[in-house]
This record gives structure tokens, C-alpha cells and sequence, in this order.
């Protein structure tokens, strides 16, 4: 085992509770994809792993030396499946987070369920190579699931998504959450159809906050939010994506519940084109849901949630109606709470407005409490004087 010296700053984050190890935290990057023994000047830390991943160049993982071996995984799963217990017990949602990151103490990893089926994410090369290891615990754990997929989060292999064990899934098939039927997909590049972490944005939808109003649902993907408001008793729905493919792929999940799409819309076209469009035709809508991604760019412009999301707020108040509310959401881990409301006041300007809620991550994407980056969902629910 190669033994990793740190300096004190290293030190006190360990002891503060952050797990997520930055370029700055080591010196030595000739320790690429291995398990390694911290130390201080003066003292053992524990064990950490290195490999570089989208953000950071590896994670704590224990005060003790420890071998990441079956026995390791499966306390570790069984942990993580106790904390869950309500969400197994819960007909009415049956996709939800199993293993999340740092929050279950093993960052690199998480893991998910649609339906019968898990779903594996792998951030790093490390744990992509230790993941024999983590199937076979996690089969210990989960015997009930009958087969398993993966996603490769990372770059440097020849393929993105894979079946990994079991029964293969259909192409499409439903899953529930909160009594809503979603169709979704497991082997086709790193999406699935549904963003799982906004599940309580959803229920707030589902369960009246849309009633009767007319909905603008921005960066829809495959428009989840207008679903869930149209069963929520919406009187309409407009759903606007850049991708031609959200169109179908939103469509399915509406026709999975049954719904018809008389007062539903799904528009293929640039958020900020959408603006100018409503405008001049006089559109008008009681909510707006702004999701967009953390960065994009196309041919006209580059959008940054941390430097721009101030323009998309202030043109949805030039189509939202009075008393209006806007969903702001953002999952830039970059982007603090603090920050992202600031950016939300500058979109603001002079506007009279209230804050109603706000939502991070849900009770399955358990967080680290000690890392704010580990919390990356926010998402504000404002009404709007005008």
C-alpha cells in the first residue's frame, strides 16, 4: 500500500468531514488509480483512494486501514439500504437513489433502481476496476433485483452504457414515483429518461402547486415537470427542448398515463429563442420551470448557471402572468445557494417577489452534510408580483 503525505490544510478538511480530495490536496500524482494511506507530518489519517473523476482527484474513505473487499461493499450497501427502508416499502415509487457518492461514504459510486433493475454509475477508472468487487456485494444485498446496467461517467473507454448482470431489461418500460408512470431507458448513452433527484420538485406538481394553470417547462429533456403538473390538474402544458429527440421521448411519458395531448405542447428550439418567440405572440403562462444545464453552448452563445442565469430570469418575466410563480432550478455544484440566489436577484432587478420554498436533494440522494458540493441541487419556488 503506497503511503500519501499531506499537509495540514489536507488534514483539517479529513477532519471536517469532507471526503472529495482536489488537485491542490496532492502532490504526488504519479499515484494514479490506487488505494493509498494518508499520513500528516505527525500522524495516520486513514485510507483514501486516488483517480481523477469530472470533479476532483479522489476520495477519503475511512480513519482506518481498510481492504475494499466484499465485506467492505456490503456493509457499506446494507448501510445505505436501511437509510432507504421507506422508499423500499413505497408502492407508489419504485425508481429512487440506492447508493449516493460521499453520502454513503464511497464517492466515485452511485446507484440506482427502475423497477427491478439497478443501475451502476462509475465516475473513475479506480472504481470502474474494482467493480466485480462491488457487483458481487451488492448482489448480496440485493438479491430481489433481477438484473443490472451500467454508465461509464468518465472518459478514456470505447463505450458509455452497458447490461452488466441478470435479466435484460426491455427497451422502454414504466417506472413509478409518486403514483406517476414514467417511461424510461437503460441502455442508450448516459440517460434514462427521468432526472431522479428532482422527485420532490415533481410531488409539489403532482400534488397541485400547477392546478389549473398554464405551464412553460424550459430545458424539458423529456418534459418530467409537465407531466407531473398535468396529472397535478395543469390546464396546459409547454414543454421546449433544443433536442429533436425530447419530443417523442416526452410524449411517451404522457401516453404512459393515459393523458391526452389536446393542451400540451412540445416545442424543439433554443431556450432564449422561446423568449423572444412568447413575446411576440403575446404568450402568457402562470409557471415557469427553469432547469437548465450547469454549462451548454450552441451557435449563438455559451450559457453558464454561474455567470448567466440571471438573463434567463428576467426573460421569463417578460411571458410570466401576474402572481406568477417561477421554479428556479440549478444542480451546479460550483454554484453555491448563496450564489445561485444572487444570481436569481439580478434577474429580479426592481420586481416585487416572494419566496415560497426551496428544495435540495431528496431523502435517497443522501449528501454529505460536510461538503456543500456534495449538496448540488437548489431549486427556489418564487411568486412573482409583476
Amino acid at each position: 500500500m503506497s503511503k500519501l503525505f499531506v499537509d495540514a490544510s489536507v488534514q483539517k478538511k479529513i477532519a471536517n468531514g469532507v471526503q472529495l480530495l482536489d488537485k491542490h490536496d496532492i502532490a504526488n500524482h504519479s499515484l494514479a488509480n490506487q488505494l493509498v494511506f494518508l499520513y500528516s507530518s505527525s500522524a495516520f489519517l486513514g485510507t483514501a483512494y486516488l483517480s481523477e473523476q469530472h470533479k476532483g482527484m479522489g476520495w477519503f474513505l475511512s480513519p482506518k486501514a481498510i481492504k475494499l473487499d466484499v465485506a467492505y461493499f456490503v456493509e457499506l450497501f446494507e448501510a445505505a439500504r436501511k437509510k432507504r427502508h421507506s422508499y423500499e416499502n413505497d408502492t407508489q415509487t419504485t425508481a429512487y437513489r440506492l447508493f449516493n457518492q460521499d453520502g454513503d461514504n464511497f464517492g466515485g459510486l452511485t446507484i440506482d433502481r427502475y423497477g427491478d433493475y439497478a443501475l451502476f454509475s462509475w465516475y473513475n477508472v479506480f472504481v470502474y476496476e474494482n467493480r466485480q468487487v462491488i457487483i458481487k456485494a451488492f448482489q448480496l444485498v440485493f438479491p430481489d433485483l433481477v438484473g443490472a446496467y451500467e454508465k461509464i461517467r468518465f472518459r478514456g473507454l470505447d463505450y458509455e452504457s452497458a447490461h452488466l448482470y441478470g435479466q435484460e431489461a426491455p427497451e422502454t418500460f414504466t417506472i413509478l414515483e409518486n403514483g406517476v408512470a414514467y417511461s424510461v431507458f437503460l441502455n442508450e448513452g448516459l440517460m434514462t429518461g427521468i432526472f431522479l433527484d428532482q422527485h420532490e420538485v415533481r410531488a409539489n406538481l403532482i400534488d397541485g402547486l400547477a392546478m389549473g394553470k398554464r405551464l412553460l417547462n424550459m430545458f424539458s429533456y423529456t418534459a418530467a415537470f409537465s407531466v407531473a403538473a398535468a396529472m397535478g390538474g395543469a390546464y396546459e402544458t409547454t414543454s421546449v427542448d433544443l433536442a429533436r429527440r425530447s419530443r417523442d421521448l416526452s410524449k411517451a411519458h404522457f401516453l404512459a398515463n393515459g393523458l391526452t395531448l389536446e393542451n400540451h405542447r412540445f416545442v424543439v428550439m433554443d431556450a432564449f429563442d422561446y423568449f423572444k418567440y412568447a413575446q411576440r405572440k403575446g404568450l402568457c403562462f402562470d409557471v415557469i420551470i427553469l432547469d437548465p444545464p450547469s454549462f451548454a453552448h450552441n451557435k449563438k452563445q455559451t450559457f453558464s448557471v454561474a455567470k448567466d442565469y440571471h438573463k434567463l430570469v428576467f426573460q421569463a418575466l417578460g411571458v410570466l402572468a401576474p402572481k406568477g410563480l417561477l421554479i428556479a432550478s440549478t444542480n451546479a455544484a460550483n454554484v453555491s445557494q448563496v450564489q445561485f440566489k444572487k444570481q436569481l436577484e439580478k434577474g429580479f432587478g426592481d420586481i416585487r417577489h416572494t419566496y415560497l420554498d426551496f428544495k435540495t436533494l431528496p431523502a435517497d440522494f443522501v449528501s454529505n452534510k460536510a461538503d456543500r458540493k456534495s449538496q448540488y441541487l437548489k431549486v427556489f419556488t418564487v411568486e412573482v408580483e409583476q
